[in-house]
């Protein structure tokens, strides 16, 4: 092997011959083409939608940064329950009742932070809404592993454990607090929920963007030298630059829209009135940079695909999907891996109904209803096969744009009545499992 050769020399040589310019892209830069399909269908979603408005509807407002912002904060709910839906799906199980948890968790932090917390730490205290956090999340994991161990250890199928669960804990919701809407939540737990206060700023998503784009460069440069390590398949330098530059543009584009979106006039007259701002508000631009519930979206889909494909737990949850019985004789412990893969969706679900309940500044009975549709229709949009074996945590949040997408441009082109919207998202989950059976035949 030359000292400049970019492929060891008992790398496999693959023929370029027959394949085309776009295949050969493909190949060289490693892209996941299912990645590529929902990116593409969700830019024609996004296109779509804004010609339509500015040919029918007298302009077009979709790409624009407020309904952009507006948008990545509306998916952060239903994206972080998706992300731990791939792993119940991957291992052919399903999870009906995480809408549930999310109104029956939300319910329980409303009243911990109105009724009880304040009468022994005082009304406004910083740690309430700590405390609050932790407790909905704990019960979201507790709620996941008693589902999980009554379908491994009992045997029930996880369809009839999340379907009683479904009822069960929307049930309990309404008991908490007799139907009422619990209300206003501690002003620190809504800042969770995003709004011009629960956003970081221009200057705080610069800082993200850019720690992103060296995160992206650094794990780059770490995978080129564990492939040299272990001599594997190197991607030509190009690729390397070009999937870079791919990542990194995103990243910096998504920082412009954010903040492209100013605080609305009547926030920013009392923000200067409040620090003595003698510059007119209609002169003042203040960004709302990256919202928080987006934040948090992205950690957990960080966190989650690390623990996916970065660790022995993300080996067994593919191992269990691909084969159940071969993972069990492998030593694989299934029941408890089924019981820990239930407590991770409980737990996701409990931090989205945090989210949920921060950004409505209220716990009501209508929190997380119908939710489980969504979640499971995000994942299976995303590429997760009902199948088992496949899926990406990617791919869910992908697919949860989807949905978002068009349930919000059906609103904006003025088809908001929710009936036209239910039409739309169950024929792209259709559609999107006629896909995969299609992609299945086809690697087969």
């Amino acid at each position: 092997m030359t000292e400049n050769s970019e492929t060891p020399d008992h790398a496999p040589q693959v023929s370029t011959t027959r394949l085309g310019p776009f295949a050969r892209f493909v190949r060289d830069t490693e892209l996941d083409t299912r990645m590529l399909g929902m990116v593409g269908a969700l830019l024609l979603i996004w296109v779509g939608f804004q010609l339509y408005g500015t040919f029918f509807n007298g302009g077009g407002v979709f790409l624009t940064p407020r309904n952009l912002w507006n948008l990545s904060v509306q998916t952060a709910v239903t994206g972080i329950m998706a992300t731990g839906m791939v792993l119940v799906i991957v291992t052919r199980n399903i999870d009906l009742s995480v809408g549930s948890i999310v109104g029956f968790t939300g319910m329980i932090m409303g009243v911990l932070q109105v009724n009880i917390l304040p009468q022994y730490l005082g009304l406004g205290h910083p740690a309430i809404w700590i405390i609050t956090v932790i407790v909905g999340i704990l019960l979201g994991a507790l709620i996941g592993a008693l589902h999980g161990a009554l379908t491994a250890y009992l045997a029930i199928p996880a369809f009839i454990v999340t379907l009683g669960g479904m009822l069960i804990w929307r049930g309990a919701a309404f008991l908490v607090a007799d139907g009422k809407t619990i209300a206003p939540v501690d002003q620190n737990f809504a800042l969770l929920g995003g709004g011009p206060y629960g956003a970081i700023g221009s200057t705080g998503s610069w800082i993200v963007g850019l720690i992103g784009c060296a995160a992206i460069l650094f794990m780059m440069y770490r995978s080129r030298k564990n492939r040299q390590k272990h001599e594997f398949r190197l991607r030509p330098m190009w690729a390397e630059i070009t999937v870079a530059a791919i990542a990194c543009g995103v990243l910096i584009a998504a920082v412009l829209v954010v903040d492209s979106y100013p605080w609305p006039i009547g926030i920013v007259k009392a923000y200067a009135e409040a620090h003595q701002i003698s510059t007119p508000p209609d002169q003042l631009f203040i960004s709302h940079g990256f919202a928080i519930p987006v934040l948090i979206l992205a950690a957990v889909g960080i966190g989650m695909t690390i623990l996916m494909t970065r660790t022995r737990f993300g080996r067994y949850v593919f191992a269990i999907g691909g084969n159940p019985e071969a993972a069990a004789l492998s030593g694989i412990d299934t029941r408890m891996m089924t019981v820990k893969i239930f407590a991770l969706m409980g737990m996701l679900s409990g931090l989205a109904a945090v989210v949920a309940s921060a950004r409505l500044t209220s716990a009501t009975n209508a929190l997380g209803d119908l939710e489980e549709l969504y979640v499971i229709a995000s994942a299976v949009i995303g590429g997760t096969s009902l199948a088992g074996g496949v899926g990406t945590i990617y791919g869910a949040i992908i697919g949860t744009l989807v949905i978002q997408s068009l349930q919000t441009g059906m609103v904006l082109i003025g088809y908001g009545d929710g009936s036209y919207r239910k039409i739309v998202v169950g024929v792209a989950l259709v559609l999107a499992v006629y896909l995969d059976i299609l992609y299945r035949k086809k690697t087969k």
